[in-house]
C-alpha cells in the first residue's frame, strides 16, 4: 500500500460510492449542528461535555458510519491500520488546506501571491488531532491498546510523511519552538546588619 498516493488515485479504486460520501458528510454536519444547538440551549453543567469530548464523539460516529458503508461492510474488530489510512485519504476530499504540487510555481511558498489549481487537502495538524481522538475513543469503547488500529505503525508513518510533505509544499515548519525562559531578575545582595550609631555606654 503506497501511503502517499494522491487522493484522486485512491478515490478511483475505492469501493465507496458517491452517495456514501454524501451520507457521511451529512452525518458529520448534522452532528456538528446538533452539538452546537444543544450546547447553546444550556442545561446542567454535569451533563454538558467538553468541546474535546463532543468532537471525539462526532469523529467516532463518522468513522463508524464509514465502516458501515464500506463495501463490503467492515466490523470494528476487523479494522486495521490499512483501513484507517483509507479513511484518512477519503477525508482529503473535504479538506480546506491548499497543498502545492512540485510543478506549481508557489511550491514552498508560505503566502502565495495568486491562486493556483493545486488540490485541497486535510491539514496535517487536523489529521494528527483526529487520530489522537479516535485512538482514545477506540479504547474507551472497549478496544484493546494492543489492537488499536489508530496506533498502528503504518498510521504513524503516514502522518509523518504528510507532515513532511506539507511542510515542503507549503513552506511551513511544523517543528515545535522551544520556549524561551524569561530572564531572571538579579538576586538582591545579602542582608547586612546595620551599624549602630548609638554611643557606647560605659
Amino acid at each position: 500500500l503506497d501511503i502517499m498516493d494522491p487522493i484522486h488515485g485512491f478515490m478511483s479504486t475505492s469501493n465507496i460510492s458517491h452517495n456514501t460520501n454524501l451520507m457521511i458528510a451529512a452525518a458529520a454536519a448534522t452532528t456538528t449542528t446538533t452539538s452546537s444547538s444543544s450546547s447553546s440551549s444550556g442545561g446542567s453543567a454535569t451533563n454538558q461535555l467538553s468541546r474535546y469530548e463532543n468532537q471525539k464523539r462526532r469523529d467516532w460516529n463518522t468513522f463508524g458510519q464509514y465502516l458501515r458503508n464500506h463495501r463490503p461492510p467492515l466490523s470494528l474488530s476487523r479494522c486495521s491500520g490499512a483501513h484507517v489510512l483509507e479513511f484518512l485519504r477519503y477525508l482529503d476530499q473535504f479538506g480546506k488546506t491548499k497543498v502545492h504540487m512540485q510543478i506549481c510555481p508557489f511550491f514552498g511558498h508560505p503566502n502565495p501571491p495568486a491562486p493556483c489549481t493545486c488540490p485541497l487537502r486535510q491539514a496535517w495538524g487536523s489529521l494528527d488531532a483526529l487520530i489522537g481522538r479516535l485512538r482514545a475513543a477506540f479504547e474507551e469503547n472497549g478496544g484493546s491498546p494492543e489492537t488499536n488500529p489508530f496506533g498502528a505503525r503504518a498510521v504513524r508513518l503516514y502522518l509523518r510523511e504528510v507532515r513532511d510533505s506539507q511542510a515542503k509544499a507549503r513552506g511551513i515548519s511544523y517543528e515545535k519552538k522551544k520556549r524561551k525562559r524569561p530572564p531572571q531578575a538579579p538576586l538582591p545582595p545579602p542582608h547586612q546588619p546595620g551599624i549602630s550609631n548609638s554611643p557606647n555606654l560605659q
